[in-house]
């Protein structure tokens, strides 16, 4: 097996900087494939009859080491002694067991057990003595009295009478389990079979018994008003809980009518009742959609609607858990036709999933509602109601939400802090409201759907906004700036309605902080799009500045260094575009670091800083300045792990554009000059974005501790995680693992564990940069380190993605390196390979013209041959693959040649009949295999000379072809080469066989 080591820059910088190495575990193991040799047993199968992979162990001839005679007879002599006493105690105790006489039976085995040393004897006598325990009803005996089966678990009448023995202690599973092992070894024995059906129905009905009790006793002590022991109301909560989770705990506490019961804990108001009981219906509703809509029906959507807007966090929080499973229960039902038998009684639920939103969008604009609870139904609503993938057709949810609740999303995204009258809110509230309609917009299909959606924002904002008061007003242009930060067209339709951006620039004056904060607010997100960033610089920047200036109030003043650092920011990392004078970007970095790291702020303040330096890093000038300030980085990181997750979308901006993550394609030269010519502006890249610059960036970044801050963003369940803001965070993983050397560092601080969701998750380029990292860390890392246990599994889907036609050659290239290494580690992972339907894939880049790509993908073919379903697919009717591979065993390419041989040597090593085929697929399979004997290198050598020894093995006919050619005076001259061991021991097993066959006559040389 293979694994390589690069450092992956671009893929046309791999022929020359980088060289493949094998650690010494791949090493060891292609070697022993191949068929290098190791020593069998004693007295083993001669050359004519050894595995093709395994020399035969050379004769010893000349008599081995001898025992003295005196020494040797009375070991013997002993030793037959013992075994006539043992077997004589054996006889004894089978007349007594025919008998009927059981306990002298048990003795005389019980004696023979203390005599006897060799392994099978003890285990029959292991076996007997159970027998007369079971005859003695005596099961305490059985139980203890088989360590025999740890030694032979093929002892199937061991195991049989163990399981009666376990059946008699009452312990079933035990039982169970040596009955299904019982099975394994003999699947047609019907006494087993029907031993394990009896006993699984004893094992169900001892449940159902045991646990209608345990219900009646748990729902007894929780109900129990006079109860004060909170220890044993706990315990019988959780008790509860846990059983819900199992099926037949669940449907149990569901007939016993647990409903009911339920019901009541909710309705005591008690938090710790209300927690047992809403976590004991999720496991009741779990999976099951017919369940479900009973308990739905039962407990009624206001009552949970009621308890999701609680005062109480974590009941709130279990509340909006139980919903979002009884959601996915339902749903399901309408994504499938035929649920099966228990769920025939349901016909629709989408009558049922409305009724729940319904709610919850009432809920939304409910003053007596929570504000953790709002923020739950958000929560909710944007997992719930938008498709999950394009390719459902269905809209239907997200246009009925439109309709029916988008006034009562924007109520929410409407809400100014403070004033009178208004909801009660979280610093989320507005960020969450922005993405459910950033989703439900992105849902809408056509442009009619999209109209109505802009018609209904217009109408909510002129009904604040047309002959209202100030306070309508600033509601109004809160809207506008909700819009602006979900979904920006609507925000920008709504922006150019008369007299809006008119009262946002007046109200940037007013004296009054509330008024400015929200006038700021909408002038900061209005400057974000294109259209508005002329107007805003031309009318908004010489205000920006005088609030800046004059302002009394951090929080005002904060809000305007953000604004004018956005429009500072304008030209991008265009060196050229500078929108203010020389050192005004540096100044204003200067004094958002100053904020950032002011701990005496509130965190909502504070974001606002890194706001402001997600747009100043454009410059950098800035970023050098950032990255060295260690202060302001830990507080950065500091934020993103805050209960804030609004900040998640500036800190993440903020590294793409230090790390220079973002995509920038190099100007097509001939463009440029034209462009000259034609005096239009060429973009000019700062002298400090130039790739060491950036290296030394990354550096300082994983010794502040990014990587940890990374992966506890991508933790986070808020709707601030949005797919862009995924994205964001993978292009500066990306950046991070460019580097070999960083790798195992990223891996340690987990970042490995974070990469695994950003690649299965969010937008296409975010998952593929994802894969991209970690196919890196793949190809340099040991993949069972970097990604330990059932982690390793779950890397292969994003790795395979790479594979796609439409990702570039690097891509493609790093995919087919990262998949090579994972198919050397187990049969287990190179199955999940061909679950993923890699195996195509990989073939047809075994044609591509670039020559790195053509062996990678060969290499992985190499790796991925040790499976018996990819060896049959080179004997598959039709197929050129085995011709494929011949041929490239003769390229003049060495690593091509290679991984081909290589690949050739597996293959007639594991499966005997394609080395009769090769004859078959091309006239110059001869030529090409005495190349590989003649080769100046030791390791093509040795490929050729194992395929060969593979050929000679496999059959007389192949054989004959190969002795009547040249191969057989190259074999000659080979194996009497001394100083390669390895080609000459397999060019002797092809002249041993051959000499068995009657081909040739031994030669005295080659003994």
């Amino acid at each position: 097996m293979r694994t390589h080591t690069h450092t992956d820059t671009h893929i046309r910088t791999y022929r020359h900087a980088h060289r493949h190495t094998h650690t010494h575990k791949h090493r060891h193991t292609r070697s022993h494939v191949v068929g290098t040799g190791t020593s069998g047993p004693p007295g083993g199968a001669t050359a004519s009859s050894a595995p093709p992979t395994a020399p035969a162990p050379s004769r010893n001839t000349g008599g081995g080491v001898r025992v003295p005679r005196a020494i040797g007879t009375d070991v013997t002599s002993a030793m037959e002694a013992a075994a006539v006493t043992v077997a004589q105690l054996r006889e004894r105790g089978n007349a007594h067991f025919q008998a009927g006489d059981h306990a002298a039976a048990l003795a005389a085995y019980t004696e023979a057990l203390s005599l006897c040393d060799a392994g099978p004897e003890r285990a029959v006598l292991h076996r007997n003595r159970a027998a007369c325990y079971l005859k003695l009803v005596r099961a305490a005996g059985p139980a203890r009295d088989l360590p025999a089966i740890e030694a032979d678990g093929r002892d199937v009448k061991a195991l049989f009478r163990r399981s009666q023995a376990l059946q008699r202690l009452g312990r079933l599973d035990q039982a169970v389990t040596d009955l299904q092992r019982c099975l394994s070894l003999e699947p047609k024995n019907k006494a087993f079979q029907e031993a394990l059906r009896a006993l699984g129905s004893s094992m169900h009905e001892k449940t159902m018994s045991c646990t209608d009790s345990k219900v009646e006793q748990m729902f007894q002590i929780l109900l129990d008003l006079k109860e004060n022991d909170v220890d044993k109301k706990q315990k019988a909560a959780q008790n509860l809980i846990v059983l819900a989770r199992e099926e037949a705990g669940a449907e149990k506490i569901f007939q016993s009518d647990g409903v009911r019961l339920l019901t009541q804990l909710l309705d005591t108001a008690k938090a710790d009742l209300m927690l047992a009981a809403l976590r004991t219906l999720v496991g009741l509703c779990s999976g099951h959609r017919s369940r479900t809509t009973a308990i739905l029906a039962e407990l009624g959507a206001p009552r949970l609607s009621a308890v999701l807007g609680v005062e109480h966090e974590q009941v709130s929080l279990a509340a909006c858990n139980l919903l979002h499973v009884m959601f996915d229960s339902l749903k399901e039902g309408l994504q499938k036709d035929f649920r099966g038998k228990e769920d025939a009684v349901v016909l629709d639920s989408s009558k049922d999933l409305k009724l729940l939103i319904k709610h919850l969008l009432e809920l939304l604009a409910l003053e007596g509602a929570s504000a953790h609870g709002r923020d739950n139904a958000l929560n909710l609503l944007i997992k719930v109601v938008p498709r999950k993938s394009p390719k459902e057709t269905n809209n239907s949810l997200s246009l009925w939400v439109i309709d029916q609740g988008l006034k009562k999303i924007l109520e929410v995204g409407s809400t100014v802090s403070g004033s009178p009258g208004s909801l009660p809110v979280t610093e989320n509230s507005r960020m969450s409201a922005s993405v459910l309609l950033s989703k439900l917009y992105d849902d809408l299909k056509c442009d009619a759907e999209r109209e109505n959606f802009h018609q209904l924002c217009k109408d909510y904002v002129r009904s604040w906004f047309e002959g209202q008061d100030l306070a309508g007003k600033l509601r109004a242009i809160q809207t506008v700036s909700c819009l602006l930060q979900g979904p920006s067209d609507a925000g920008n339709r709504v922006l150019e309605l008369e007299g809006i951006m008119d009262s946002v620039l007046s109200l940037c004056a007013s004296v009054r902080e509330a008024h400015q904060l929200v006038a700021v607010e909408a002038l900061i997100h209005a400057a974000d799009k294109a259209k508005r960033a002329s107007f805003i610089t031309a009318n908004g920047v010489s205000l920006l500045k005088e609030i800046y200036k004059h302002s009394e109030r951090d929080s005002i003043r904060i809000r305007a260094l953000v604004g004018l650092c956005k429009l500072g920011s304008a030209g991008g990392t265009d060196f050229s575009m500078k929108q203010f004078a020389e050192g005004s970007t540096l100044k204003l970095a200067k004094q958002c670091r100053k904020w950032l790291c002011n701990e005496a702020m509130d965190v909502g303040t504070r974001r606002w800083a890194v706001e402001g330096l997600a747009y100043l890093t454009f410059d950098a000038d800035v970023k050098e300045e950032f990255v060295e300030d260690k202060a302001a980085l830990q507080a950065m990181f500091q934020l993103a792990r805050s209960e804030d997750r609004s900040v998640l979308y500036a800190v993440a901006s903020t590294l793409v554009n230090c790390t220079n993550s973002y995509d920038h394609e190099e100007p097509d030269p001939q463009m440029l000059e034209l462009a000259k010519y034609a005096k239009q502006h060429i973009p000019e890249q700062h002298p400090k974005d130039k790739p060491d610059f950036v290296k030394r960036r990354v550096r300082k970044l994983l010794t502040a501790g990014v990587v940890s801050a990374l992966a506890c963003m991508v933790k986070s369940e808020n709707p601030a995680l949005t797919n862009s803001c995924r994205e964001l965070i993978s292009r500066v993983f990306l950046a991070l693992v460019e580097e070999a050397e960083d790798r195992g560092g990223v891996v340690a601080q987990g970042g490995g564990k974070a990469l695994i969701p950003l690649s299965l998750e969010g937008t296409e380029v975010g998952q593929t940069k994802a894969a991209q990292a970690l196919a890196k860390i793949t190809i340099t890392s040991n993949p069972e380190m970097a990604f330990p246990g059932e982690r390793i599994y779950e890397v292969v889907r994003p790795l395979v993605s790479l594979l796609h036609l439409q990702r570039t050659g690097l891509e493609n290239f790093e995919g087919l390196m990262a998949l090579t290494n994972l198919a050397g580690i187990s049969e287990r992972l190179r199955q999940k390979i061909l679950k993923e339907k890699a195996v195509p894939m990989i073939e047809g880049y075994m044609f591509e013209e670039h020559e790195l790509i053509r062996l990678a993908a060969t290499e992985c073919m190499c790796n991925m041959a040790m499976s018996r379903e990819v060896q049959e697919l080179f004997l598959a009717e039709g197929s050129d693959r085995l011709k494929l591979m011949v041929l490239y065993s003769g390229e003049e390419d060495e690593k091509l040649r290679r991984a081909a041989s290589g690949t050739l040597a597996m293959l007639t090593a594991l499966h005997p009949p394609i080395c009769k085929r090769i004859p078959q697929v091309t006239v110059h399979w001869l030529e090409i295999l005495q190349a590989l004997l003649l080769s100046t290198s030791a390791e093509l050598q040795h490929r050729g000379a194992v395929v060969v020894m593979n050929m000679v093995a496999a059959g007389r006919d192949v054989a004959e072809q190969l002795m009547a050619s040249e191969v057989l005076e190259i074999l000659s001259v080979l194996a009497k080469d001394k100083e390669k061991p390895r080609v000459a021991q397999a060019a002797k097993e092809s002249l041993a066989q051959a000499v068995a066959y009657g081909l040739i006559q031994p030669n005295p040389e080659h003994a």
